[in-house]
């Protein structure tokens, strides 16, 4: 079974599983009959799949760990893609700016463990040298990461959206903490992914598969969506389809993924 990013299944042997905040593919939670239709169309709009949308307070979850306020479905314009290859690797046109800049995390309500994941991300992060910076404080981080309960459907975790218009990262990263859906043990490197990926969001990166999203869930083939118009080929990336092992996958196979080749071609591009 995959799990999205936005939760991780944790069965007696680690399966795969959704990266992003997304929904399991063969059990959305929500059918599109169930939201308003005008709703959907914004969502459509917007560049995002409308399969398994899911309402939440004060808005929905798109694509099973983005979360979008009904003022974002209003105001948000994501613009053209960021390419590698054709498995690529894209952004929304908000970015974060003010650079350089060091943008602060908390961990708050969590276990220790969270703590000890957020500072690998994090350092992952920050040995790339980009503009961007990050530096986890106690409270009240410009990125505050917490826990809620997103159900037991694989559901790992959940970004609040992309850069504001403003240039600030979203803000919180919620993580499941519903008991067993990381099991009893879980490797805090994979846990440092599964952060890493919800940061990713913030700063404003979508899914590396989003045209394919079967390339790292299974199921059936489904696009998430064309945010905008025309893609930004990155020189010196593959052009082949296949990436499996980008920290953008919209869904894990319960392993450790740090930055690999594309994903720091990515980085630096947006903010080296």
């Amino acid at each position: 079974m995959k799990m999205n990013v936005r939760s991780a299944l944790a069965c007696a042997a680690l399966s795969t599983a959704l990266f992003s905040c997304q929904k399991q593919d063969k059990t959305p939670a929500a059918t599109a009959n169930q939201i308003p239709s005008e709703v959907i169309a914004q969502i459509a709009a917007k560049g995002f799949n409308t399969e398994g949308v899911v309402a939440a307070n004060g808005g929905y979850v798109v694509e099973g760990d983005i979360f979008l306020s009904t003022n974002d479905l209003k105001n948000l314009n994501l613009g053209p893609d960021l390419r590698v290859g054709e498995e690529e690797q894209y952004h929304t046109t908000n970015l974060v700016k003010n650079l350089p800049r060091t943008i602060t995390i908390s961990v708050e309500g969590l276990e220790p463990i969270w703590a000890q994941a957020t500072d690998i991300a994090i350092a992952r992060y920050n040995a790339l040298g980009l503009r961007l910076t990050f530096q986890r404080i106690t409270s009240g981080g410009n990125i505050v990461v917490i826990g809620a309960d997103l159900g037991g459907d694989g559901v790992l975790g959940r970004s609040s959206g992309f850069p504001t218009t403003a240039g600030d990262p979203a803000s919180p990263i919620t993580l499941n903490n519903r008991p067993g859906t990381f099991g009893s043990n879980p490797d805090v490197n994979w846990l440092a992914t599964v952060v890493a990926h919800e940061i990713g969001h913030t700063i404003g990166f979508r899914h590396t598969d989003y045209k394919n999203r079967k390339y790292s869930c299974g199921g059936i083939r489904y696009n998430e969506g064309k945010a905008g118009v025309g893609a930004i080929w990155i020189p010196g990336t593959p052009t082949g389809p296949q990436d499996p092992y980008s920290w953008m996958l919209a869904c894990t196979d319960g392993t450790d993924r740090p930055f690999n080749a594309n994903d720091v071609i990515a980085l630096n591009y947006l903010y080296k």
